[in-house]
């Protein structure tokens, strides 16, 4: 086979004829035990000797291969998780008593009743790392040494007030029904004057165990709403810790498990004086319920897990 070589492009697009570069696309997208192999995943040098096994080339080099699959959008050393979610009558039920919150969030607060949103953020690790970070200069960003100290981890909960957009945090010793049953009389206090609590929350052990069911069904206030199971992305306390952790924990340095606890403590304060505003949720129960008679059996929600 000759391979048709023609003048050379930066973007890949002039190395080879279309029917070729659709063949080792082709090949791309096709799981390695197709050819005998054991790999879990492509990379561009094993792509190159299969192509070139496979005669569809005579030759070329994996560099090239790289450019063919950048024009093509094929990232195959990527993968992103993904849950699957069942789609039957608990699933709608539950969701659209969720989303009937959020749909009437301003309504429930002129009654004096609130939605909140509880998640936690466990094992987040107390780091120090082996040297002091150097600060950005004119023409050179920050540099942080790569070696790190564990001083332990600390467990983080999140209250979400859908209304307002303010926060309520604390740092829990352990992610267990006893810490959990404590923080629900921390929110029934911190929101005493609501008549009713919406509580909305995903099915964590802590938060369905019988001690927890016990402890809000004695407490009227409290209206627990588990999100339908691989579907805790109804919880918009979710998106709370995503713009938490990136304002205030991704790059935070801890002296000692103490010091990382001082600094949630004073962070999620900081956070309602300068960040909390109501996040923008236009998914309503009739939109739910079109969306899931079109799945008809199940859903995948993807995850922010992305594996290079």
């Amino acid at each position: 086979m000759t391979p048709f070589l023609m003048r050379s492009g930066v973007d890949g697009q002039s190395f080879f004829p279309s029917l070729e570069r659709v063949q080792i696309e082709r090949v791309a997208c096709t799981d390695p035990t197709a050819y005998g192999l054991h790999l879990t995943r492509w990379d561009c040098r094993t792509l190159q000797q299969v192509v070139i096994e496979q005669a569809l080339v005579d030759t070329i080099h994996y560099t090239t291969v790289a450019r063919i699959l950048a024009s093509a959008s094929l990232q195959p050393h990527r993968s992103r998780y993904w849950k699957t979610a069942t789609i039957d009558e608990a699933f709608t039920s539950r969701a659209a008593q969720i989303l009937w919150c959020y749909e009437r969030v301003s309504w429930l607060h002129q009654r004096g009743e609130v939605v909140i949103c509880v998640d936690e953020k466990p094992q987040i690790q107390a780091i120090q790392r082996g040297a002091p970070t150097q600060p950005m200069s004119p023409g050179r960003i920050a540099r942080r040494e790569f070696e790190y100290i564990r001083h332990g981890t600390v467990g983080l909960l999140v209250a979400f007030n859908v209304c307002d957009g303010r926060m309520w945090a604390c740092c829990l010793e352990a992610n267990n029904h006893e810490h959990f049953l404590w923080a629900l009389a921390q929110i029934a206090q911190r929101w005493a004057r609501a008549g009713r609590i919406h509580l909305i929350m995903d099915n964590g052990p802590s938060h369905i165990d019988h001690h927890t069911r016990a402890y809000l069904n004695s407490h009227p206030r409290f209206r627990p709403l588990y999100t339908p199971a691989h579907a805790s992305w109804l919880n918009q306390a979710e998106l709370l810790l995503r713009a938490f952790n990136n304002k205030y924990l991704k790059h935070f340095e801890s002296a000692s498990r103490q010091h990382l606890i001082e600094h949630i403590n004073a962070s999620w304060s900081e956070y309602n004086r300068w960040f909390a505003h109501p996040f923008t949720w236009s998914w309503t129960r009739r939109q739910m319920h079109d969306w899931a008679s079109k799945k008809q059996i199940s859903i995948c929600s993807k995850t922010f897990a992305t594996v290079h």
